[in-house]
């Protein structure tokens, strides 16, 4: 790779087609990398992948998830039709001052992918942008693997891709956008960014704080009881699986939607005093309904729909002290063409049943997986 430079030209235009479209791409991961294997390859569509490290550059072009790739942000942006900045929540506002002080081509739109938009679409508005146009972006989907390695084109089917246009955002340049992106697959909705912030927020920005502050409760007392770690395997990890998430992201992600969290932490405070009075009272008939009220709401969400918070597709399975038995299990899954993602043996013992928790990347291979196993006579469960 020769370092600020392209690495391959351009393809041409072929006639009586539609004009070939560049892309420019910032940031070439998992989310980034998922973005160009969904355009690489069609027809009048080039991908132009940018990283400021010129061994990302070179992965980016070994892997084949992109046209051409550069370290130049100049370059990158020189005659693009589109900029997809996917960069960390708390690099958008250098990127974009960045842009505003380049020769961007006329009508360039430029998008984003972060899960905060309010404060992004108004430095965005502030700026000057050469001709350009700037429309809010979130792709509700992600995974529990990271990095471009881990993109692939599926990604972003069914999901929902949030646009927040503002109220002078051209109609043509989101039709535009809106277009090319159709060929995620995914369910495209357009809101007001400061509405997105509200409901992230507390889809997903407020259970990670609960979690985090959750698992500092338990680690706290596990300072003087090392029983509290020992004993929360299962659900405790499971539930707060959330709590392992970057903290370096989360912590920009957490301060650009500083006042929606701070008005949404407050609601919390407002539904744990709740359940404080119900256990200080011994209200046994007010604790029922606050499950039972979770419960229904629960149960009307939407199954299958890819989110913020990856979906955890997995089972655990009993199984007997019997030499092989895991390897076994693993062959059945293999042969019938199920992709198991990870095993773990959670306690395997004398006299006490081994217990097996299987993980997926698909709701239906777990499908798959828990049907064959149940016809094996294994007892299954979630």
């Amino acid at each position: 790779m020769i370092e600020g430079k392209a690495v391959h030209e351009k393809s041409q235009s072929i006639p009586n087609e539609k004009p070939s479209l560049r892309i420019a791409i910032f940031g070439v991961g998992l989310i980034g990398g998922s973005l160009a294997l969904c355009w690489k390859g069609k027809p009048g569509l080039t991908v132009v992948g940018h990283s400021v490290n010129a061994a990302s550059v070179d992965k980016y072009l070994a892997l084949g998830v992109v046209d051409e790739a550069t370290t130049s942000m100049e370059e990158a942006a020189a005659g693009a039709d589109v900029i997809v900045l996917c960069v960390p929540v708390g690099m958008l506002d250098d990127y974009l001052k960045q842009l505003s002080e380049l020769p961007l081509k006329p009508g360039c739109i430029i998008t984003d992918v972060g899960s905060t938009k309010a404060s992004v679409v108004n430095y965005a508005e502030s700026l000057k942008l050469s001709g350009a146009v700037f429309i809010g972006g979130h792709p509700m989907a992600g995974s529990e693997r990271s990095g471009v390695e881990a993109a692939t084109p599926d990604l972003y089917e069914n999901a929902f891709y949030v646009l927040t246009p503002s109220m002078g955002t051209p109609p043509e340049a989101i039709e535009r956008l809106e277009e090319l992106l159709r060929w995620t697959r995914a369910n495209i909705v357009k809101i007001e960014a400061g509405l997105h912030d509200d409901i992230v927020g507390a889809i997903s920005h407020l259970p990670h704080i609960i979690a985090v502050a959750l698992v500092n409760q338990i680690a706290g007392y596990n300072e003087s009881n090392d029983l509290y770690r020992r004993l929360a395997a299962g659900g405790f990890r499971d539930i707060t699986r959330i709590a392992s998430s970057d903290p370096y992201i989360w912590r920009d992600i957490l301060l650009g939607n500083r006042d929606v969290l701070l008005k949404l932490l407050a609601d919390w405070r407002g539904e744990i005093a709740a359940f404080e009075r119900l256990l200080e009272e011994r209200e046994g008939a007010g604790i029922v309904e606050r499950f039972s009220d979770a419960g229904r709401f629960r149960d009307n969400l939407p199954e299958r729909r890819k989110g913020m918070i990856t979906s955890l597709h997995e089972c655990y399975v009993d199984v007997p002290d019997q030499p092989g038995i895991v390897g076994r299990i693993a062959t059945e899954l293999g042969q019938a063409r199920i992709n198991l993602s990870n095993l773990h043996i959670i306690e395997s013992r004398e006299d006490v049943p081994g217990v097996l928790r299987l993980s997926f990347r698909h709701g239906e291979d777990l499908e798959r997986a828990v049907e064959l196993l149940r016809t094996l006579q294994y007892s299954v469960y979630f």
